[in-house]
C-alpha cells in the first residue's frame, strides 16, 4: 500500500491584482468559492481575518467523506503570503501547512500554493492513501483551486493592502 505525498505545489498567473487575491484568501470564509474540497469555513474566538494566531475551522468534502479541521494562522503579510496549519487533535493528529504567495507581475500577479505535511503517523498515511484517493496526486486539483481563485479575485473589487 503506497503513502501519500508530503509536499506539493502549484504556480499560476492570475489577471487579479495581489490585493484583489490577498482579500480572498485572507477571508477564510470565502474558502469554499474557490476550493476544490473546503466547502467553507468559520472563524473561532473573535477572528475575522488572516493574522499570526488567528484559529478557523474549514469544512471539507471529498467525495462521499465530509469532515472539519481546526486550522490557524501561521503568517498573514498582506499582499503577499498567507499560512496556515491544520492543528492536530486527538481525532486527526496529523498536521500540514497551507502556504498562498503572492507576486505582482505586469498584467495581474503570480499565485503559488504550496502543502507540506508536518505531522503524519504512518498508519493514518495508509489509511488515507486508501480511503482518498484524489490525495495521492494533488497536482490537477491545487491548479483547479488556483484557476478559481483568480478568477473569483478578477471578478471581485479591488482591496487595499493592510
Amino acid at each position: 500500500m503506497g503513502t501519500l505525498p508530503k509536499t506539493g505545489s502549484a504556480t499560476i498567473e492570475v489577471q487579479a491584482t495581489a490585493e484583489q487575491v490577498w482579500a480572498l484568501l485572507a477571508d477564510v470564509t470565502r474558502t469554499g468559492d474557490w476550493s476544490h474540497e473546503t466547502n467553507g469555513a468559520d472563524w473561532l474566538e473573535g477572528a475575522t481575518t488572516a493574522a499570526p494566531g488567528a484559529r478557523f475551522a474549514g469544512r471539507n468534502r471529498n467525495g462521499r467523506m465530509r469532515w472539519s479541521r481546526v486550522c490557524e494562522i501561521l503568517a498573514a503579510d498582506a499582499p503577499t503570503v498567507v499560512r496556515w496549519r491544520t492543528v492536530p487533535t486527538r481525532l486527526y493528529p496529523d498536521s500540514t501547512i497551507w502556504t498562498y504567495e503572492i507576486t505582482p507581475t505586469e498584467d495581474g500577479c503570480r499565485v503559488t500554493q504550496r502543502f507540506e505535511v508536518v505531522k503524519l503517523n504512518p498508519i493514518i498515511d495508509r489509511l488515507f492513501y486508501a480511503c482518498i484517493p484524489a490525495h495521492r496526486d494533488r497536482s490537477d486539483a491545487l491548479l483547479g483551486d488556483l484557476r478559481a481563485l483568480g478568477e473569483a479575485a478578477r471578478r471581485s473589487v479591488p482591496q487595499p493592502a493592510s
